[in-house]
């Protein structure tokens, strides 16, 4: 979904623009721990807590404090009791809470009854086929519950596309469709959250076509989409799974394949509708209000500030030389008449967009839009600035594309500053929220 012209004279510049609105993120094994395996889409469980009875002098191996780092914690078996060795007659006076020796006899003699219920508290007989008694088993900490299982994420509906090389229709899963027009709208090298943010865009446009039974634009009625830039640019699967792994580039292969890993079945939504994603190469410094460059108002496609382009974007700035005679033709303005009055400039603009972009320019007399000279004249967007050098005109062009919705430079800007892909899809899309596409796919 982007401008026919945005494929870059430099190779790494992203060539993608978007349709108009009409178109629709191992600890080491603990030891004596148990160690779990993770299966995918199961949240680790730990092993059931109950302990069978020690015998005694054995360690214990309990759960470790909520909180505490590690996953358990070794602590010895309790000890039976047994007597101090013998020391010699006091000297002095007595340790406080040490036991005072008394000879049998006085245990027995006249108060000795009452002496040794005085002195049970600090005495403890020992029989030499003393057993201690078995230390009980630790009661067990409660098992913690198990969360209830997932449910299976909804199947998403495979994606039949066009391609117009060949004439034949490619059907594949929707994941792999988003992969194909990831390779095929932004650079690899891009920043990860950046290629997230795209793919998330590319999902939630096909979802809208989906959603609203759009098929306009495909010869075939056998396929949902082109994979063209009539729609979105697309890179079929056999081309990414032979040559792309043939020219080495597996690893570009690998990171744009997890990009739409990590956001898998997410799409974005204004009002619990698919959005229409519009994105774009490189902004002029901002991007453009929907009803400056298409006829209607959409509430979340505001004009935002983009400083990042200006500084990453190669395509940020390109002169062009037309003679005047090509640049009164393109403008259909041949044979026409053509007012020049004394004191009025031959080119005037009259005004201009949120967005810093031409609203309305006169030429010649000819009032046109700035998307109108812009198309006509093959520049690479509709904010620019013009001199004459003898027979030419040199037209200088500030960005790349029609300037609505999410600039793919920007997106990288942001992302290298530590955006996510989520911020940036918020900074672009006014409004907007995230859902599963198997939820609306399914109401269908």
């Amino acid at each position: 979904m982007k401008d026919p012209r945005t494929q870059l004279k430099i190779p790494v510049a992203p060539r993608s623009e978007a349709l108009s609105p009409d178109d629709p993120r191992s600890t080491a094994p603990q030891p004596g721990r148990p160690q779990l395996t993770l299966l995918p889409g199961h949240a680790a469980q730990p092993p059931e807590a109950a302990a069978p009875a020690r015998p005694e002098r054995q360690s214990t191996l309990r759960p470790e404090a909520p909180g505490a780092p590690g996953g358990a914690r070794h602590t010895n078996g309790r000890r039976p009791w047994t007597p101090p060795p013998s020391r010699g007659p006091a000297k002095g006076p007595r340790r406080p809470g040490s036991a005072r020796k008394v000879p049998p006899a006085a245990l027995w003699g006249a108060g000795g009854v009452l002496a040794l219920a005085l002195l049970l508290p600090t005495l403890v007989v020992v029989s030499t086929n003393h057993h201690p008694a078995p230390v009980p088993a630790p009661i067990p900490a409660p098992a913690p519950a198990k969360p209830a299982a997932p449910q299976a994420e909804a199947q998403l509906p495979n994606v039949s596309v066009y391609l117009t090389k060949t004439g034949q229709v490619e059907v594949l899963p929707m994941e792999d469709y988003v992969t194909g027009v990831l390779a095929a709208e932004m650079p690899a090298d891009f920043e990860l959250e950046a290629l997230k943010a795209q793919a998330i865009a590319a999902r939630t446009f096909i979802v809208r076509r989906l959603v609203d039974g759009d098929m306009s634009g495909v010869p075939d009625r056998k396929a949902m989409v082109t994979d063209t830039v009539s729609h979105q640019a697309y890179i079929s699967k056999e081309v990414l799974e032979k040559e792309w792994k043939a020219q080495g580039k597996s690893a570009e292969l690998a990171k744009l394949q997890r990009a739409v890993q990590e956001t898998r079945n997410t799409i974005m939504t204004y009002k619990g509708k698919p959005i229409t994603a519009s994105f774009f190469s490189t902004s002029n410094g901002y991007t453009e209000n929907s009803e400056d460059y298409w006829k209607d108002d959409i509430p979340y496609l505001r004009s935002v500030a983009s400083p990042w382009d200006k500084e990453l974007a190669p395509g940020y700035k390109e002169t062009v030389t037309i003679s005047r005679k090509d640049f009164i033709t393109k403008l259909g303005l041949a044979g026409q008449a053509i007012t020049v009055s004394t004191g009025q400039p031959f080119i005037q603009v009259l005004s201009t967009t949120e967005g810093h972009r031409i609203k309305e320019i006169s030429i010649g007399g000819h009032v046109f839009s700035g998307r109108e000279v812009r198309e006509k004249l093959n520049l690479r967007s509709s904010e620019f600035t013009w001199k004459t050098s003898g027979a030419d005109i040199q037209i200088t062009t500030y960005g790349y594309g029609h300037g609505v919705g999410m600039s793919q430079w920007g997106a990288d800007g942001m992302a290298k500053e530590g955006s996510t892909a989520t911020q940036i899809l918020k900074h672009y899309y006014t409004g907007i929220d995230f859902t599963q596409a198997s939820k609306l796919l399914s109401k269908d």
